[in-house]
């Protein structure tokens, strides 16, 4: 398949590293014009000149901010008004005792994975309504479906976003606009490597340490490996494409089989 995105513009938040990058990229060298986004505006340019030197001049848009902020937000509407496509990839996780998570952390986990997703369709939905075409995607997980007990507030968020995906696909019913989840397995990326560091220890080598971590807290996997952000990046490009028009609404598997279900 050929996926031409030439005269789009996408943004894909929390893109200066991790899947985020690896989607940035992969919109870039289908021939789109790509918003990066990060917390600072050191990291956004770092991330923008690797961008550029590795998809041979690509053009991009540094769009630095803070999205769970509503100057961050702000700001970042400001250096990218409109956008065609748009990859709601930011996200923290990180592990915690059920019953030691605070108020506070599950309020921060919501405004960061969930809120943000929603204020930036807020942000751009309305202008892809009006154009006729438009692509919204949510970066989800497998732990929306099934709930890890080492990080519930995580999985929470991700539930959320599922329906959050399914409502505005609904809002966007009929326009020329899809709005689309895609649900990630365990994927091979610096946060990922802290994370199973975390849980499995420091003494083992990494290929050691992450089959240990897939056997012992991913034992679901049929890949049996950690998921490459390339990987998950194919699946983004194509759902922002012309060729994805019929897919809306859906929660998209990404997740080498992890999911034990045949649906979603």
């Amino acid at each position: 398949m050929r996926i031409d995105l030439s005269g789009r513009t996408a943004l894909v938040t929390g893109s200066t590293q991790g899947i985020g990058l690896a989607i940035a990229a992969g919109l870039a060298r289908a021939g789109a014009r790509v918003g990066v986004n990060g917390r600072s505006a050191g990291s956004v340019d770092a991330a923008v000149a690797r961008l550029r030197e590795e998809t041979g001049g690509a053009e991009c848009v540094a769009v630095p901010g803070d999205l769970a902020s509503d100057d961050g937000l702000a700001g970042a509407v400001r250096a990218l008004p409109d956008a065609d496509i748009v990859v709601n990839n930011l996200g923290i996780f990180g592990a915690e005792a059920p019953l030691e998570i605070s108020d506070a952390e599950w309020r921060r986990y919501f405004e960061v994975n969930v809120l943000t997703a929603v204020r930036m369709i807020r942000a751009y939905l309305p202008g892809m309504k009006d154009r006729g075409w438009g692509r919204v995607i949510n970066i989800a997980s497998d732990s929306a479906v099934a709930i890890p007990a080492e990080m519930i507030h995580y999985g929470m968020t991700k539930t959320a976003l599922l329906a959050v995906t399914r409502g505005f696909a609904k809002d966007a019913a009929g326009t020329g606009v899809t709005v689309n989840s895609l649900i990630a397995g365990p994927t091979h990326t610096g946060g990922v490597e802290d994370f199973v560091r975390q849980l499995v220890g420091d003494e083992l080598p990494w290929e050691e340490a992450q089959h240990a971590f897939m056997r012992r807290y991913r034992p679901q996997s049929l890949l049996q490996r950690l998921i490459e952000p390339e990987e998950i990046a194919n699946m983004a490009v194509y759902l922002s494409s012309p060729l994805a028009s019929a897919t809306t609404g859906g929660a998209v598997r990404v997740d080498g089989g992890y999911v034990d279900a045949i649906l979603p």
